[in-house]
C-alpha cells in the first residue's frame, strides 16, 4: 500500500522561495508507484495543502491532517524541505515529535543547535573541530569596533547567527564597513557572529544516513566568482561547484573524517551539509545545514549524483529512514 507523504515547504524566513523550489523537486522526484505525494505550504498566516490546480486546503494542526471533499487524509511521513525557520531550527521537529509523526530531518535539539552557528561551534570545539576566531553581538549591545578588530582582524565576515543562504552576510574590509555590515545582519536576526577571514579552499561535505548507514558523499569545491559564496554565487550561477573537489588525498581524508565526526558527535539524522575552509592545510568548520537545498542544481543532489544516487533514491531513502 502506497504511503502518504507530506512534503513541507515555504517557511517563515527569507529562504522561503528557495524552499518552495526544493519542495517541488522532491514532489516531482518521488516514485509515484510507492508514494502519494502532497505539497504542503507552511507560512506564518497559513498551513495549506496545495493540489495540482493550485487549490488550497487548510491543514488541521491538531494532527497534521487535511480534509478534502469531506474526506480526511492523514500522512505516514513528512518530508522536510523547509530551509530556515520553522523547519530547520527545531520548531517543527518538536511539533512532529509531539504528534508522533515521522519526519525526514534531524531531531529537535540537533536542529536548534546547528541552526545557531555560535552555539554549534561552541559545542564542537572541545572535540578538536577547528573554527575561525569569532566575536558575538546581541541586538542592543554596545558596539566596540576596535575590540572586534582586535579579536578577529580585517577583513572579517559579519553574519546573522541564525539564517541561511547567505542572507545577512557581509565581508567587511575596514573599520568603517563594520557598522553597515552589523545593521544588515541585525535585519535577519537579533544575534550576530563576526568571524575572521579564512583564506583557503572552501568545500562542502554532504553527510547523510543512507540505507541505514552514515555515508559521506563526494566533496564539492566552491569557487565563487564573487568576493565570497554569497546568495548570487549560490543561486544565480555566479560560482563554480566542482564535484569531486580538487583536494589531495590527505586533505580529502581529513575533511571526510571531520564531517563524519561532526555528524556523529551531534547525533544527527537525515541530510546534512557541512561547510569547511582549509587554512594551513587544516579544515576549519564554518557551519552545518540540516535541510540543505534539494534542487537539481543544489550541492547535495550534485554530490549524490556523483555517488551514483539518483534524486528518487535519495529522497526515498530519507523517507524509509524516517519510517524506520
Amino acid at each position: 500500500m502506497k504511503k502518504n507523504i507530506a512534503i513541507i515547504m515555504g517557511g517563515y524566513s527569507s529562504e522561503f522561495e528557495i524552499s518552495l523550489n526544493s519542495g517541488n523537486v522532491v514532489y516531482q522526484s518521488l516514485d509515484a508507484s510507492k508514494f502519494n505525494a502532497y505539497s504542503v505550504h507552511i507560512f506564518k498566516d497559513k498551513w495549506v495543502y496545495v493540489n495540482a490546480d493550485n487549490e488550497e486546503f487548510s491543514i488541521d494542526k491538531n494532527d497534521f491532517s487535511v480534509t478534502i471533499d469531506d474526506q480526511k487524509t492523514t500522512f505516514d511521513c513528512v518530508f522536510n524541505a523547509i530551509h530556515g525557520s520553522p523547519g530547520e531550527d527545531g520548531y517543527l521537529q518538536g511539533y512532529f515529535n509531539l504528534i508522533n509523526m515521522p519526519q525526514t530531518s534531524c531531531d529537535m535539539y540537533q536542529a536548534a543547535v546547528t541552526y545557531n552557528k555560535r552555539d554549534c561551534l561552541s559545542i564542537l570545539k572541545p572535540y578538536g573541530i577547528k573554527t575561525a576566531e569569532a566575536f558575538y553581538l546581541n541586538l542592543g549591545d554596545v558596539i566596540h569596533e576596535d575590540a572586534i578588530i582586535e579579536k578577529v582582524g580585517l577583513p572579517c565576515f559579519v553574519k546573522a547567527n541564525k539564517a541561511g543562504s547567505s542572507f545577512g552576510v557581509t565581508k567587511a574590509y575596514k573599520k568603517e564597513d563594520l557598522k553597515a555590515a552589523i545593521d544588515i545582519a541585525f535585519k535577519e536576526d537579533d544575534e550576530i557572529i563576526i568571524e575572521s577571514f579564512l583564506d583557503g579552499v572552501e568545500v562542502s561535505v554532504g553527510v547523510i544516513t543512507y540505507k541505514g548507514e552514515t555515508k559521506v558523499l563526494p566533496i564539492t569545491e566552491i569557487v565563487s566568482e564573487n568576493d565570497f559564496f554569497d546568495y548570487k554565487a549560490k543561486y544565480l550561477g555566479q560560482s563554480q561547484e566542482i564535484t569531486p573537489a580538487r583536494l589531495t588525498p590527505e586533505q580529502e581524508e581529513k575533511v571526510n573524517s571531520l564531517a563524519k565526526k561532526v555528524y556523529e558527535v551531534l547525533k544527527m539524522k537525515g541530510f546534512s551539509r557541512s561547510e569547511f575552509i582549509f587554512k594551513d592545510g587544516e579544515p576549519h568548520l564554518l557551519e552545518i545545514n540540516t535541510v540543505p537545498g534539494m534542487t537539481k542544481e543544489s550541492i547535495l543532489p550534485q554530490q549524490a549524483a556523483a555517488a551514483g544516487i539518483s534524486l528518487s533514491e535519495l529522497f526515498e531513502s530519507a523517507i524509509i529512514e524516517a519510517l524506520r
